[in-house]
């Protein structure tokens, strides 16, 4: 990592980020950013050209992913209708203790590179037995578990359309069979108990996870645009009636991800 978020602000560091990728990839402004979680990756292939790609550690504030299933690369796609995508591969959780900052460090540097849509995707829990490993989900509204925020001091922003309705429905004309739910951040790394399992239905998430919630957040707060979308990797704890594993996520991710790698990139043609 080449500048530390202890020695600069948090959006003098995005800025420093998105600068070394557009001198790195020879593109002065990018139009949309994706962060492909579990079971995703296979999406930055079908969506254009790879014209440039940049270990994630070169690029100021990044680091290598420390989750299996996650690569540790930024790439520069060109789609065919000519926009400019930026592939985040290089994921920070919140349980890796690093800070919430680091956590949105990817977010505010594609604000700061010119994007003005985000999409995050991740592999999730399902709450909804009707819901087999490899649904695809679009995320509505999310629920923060993790007691924290990525905004600092007096930052008041309004979350109430946060995840875009513009976008979900443009999801659903390429197909219109998606289901959409409210997403729950647990702070992890452990999985949930069925207790808590329970407790995320009755305050109203379909689908709970580790991830999403404090970037969609902070993408706000920059202005983009958030179209989130999940896999059901497994149902939850205390609905599955097998014990949870994380291999089990990879697995499904791997099974599915074709499939919604397919969607994912013929959803954002669309947009």
């Amino acid at each position: 990592m080449t500048t530390t978020a202890t020695a600069t602000g948090p959006f003098e560091l995005a800025r420093a980020a998105a600068d070394h990728i557009a001198r790195a990839t020879g593109v002065a402004q990018h139009d949309l950013a994706l962060v492909l979680g579990s079971g995703w990756a296979g999406a930055a292939d079908l969506i254009g050209e790879t014209t440039a790609t940049l270990p994630a550690p070169e690029v100021p504030g990044f680091s290598a992913p420390a989750v299996e299933g996650h690569v540790g690369t930024i790439r520069s796609v060109l789609t065919a209708d000519g926009k400019r995508a930026l592939v985040l591969g290089a994921r920070t959780h919140y349980y890796e203790g690093k800070g919430v900052r680091a956590v949105v460090h990817g977010v505010r540097t594609a604000a700061a590179a010119g994007c003005r849509v985000l999409t995050l995707t991740n592999g999730c829990g399902g709450l909804n037995p009707d819901w087999a490993p490899g649904t695809p989900v679009l995320i509505s509204d999310h629920i923060n578990l993790t007691a924290a925020s990525p905004l600092e001091g007096a930052t008041f922003v309004d979350l109430t359309d946060l995840y875009s309705a513009r976008l979900r429905a443009v999801a659903r004309s390429v197909d219109p069979s998606l289901a959409e739910g409210v997403y729950a951040q647990f702070p992890g790394p452990h999985y949930e108990t069925p207790a808590e399992v329970q407790y995320a239905k009755r305050i109203g998430a379909d689908l709970i996870g580790m991830s999403t919630a404090l970037e969609a957040i902070a993408a706000r707060h920059a202005g983009l645009e958030v179209f989130g979308i999940s896999l059901v990797t497994n149902l939850a704890a205390g609905i599955s009636p097998e014990p949870l594993s994380h291999e089990e996520v990879l697995e499904a991710g791997r099974a599915a991800g074709p499939r919604i790698s397919r969607l994912l990139a013929d959803v954002l043609a669309a947009i």
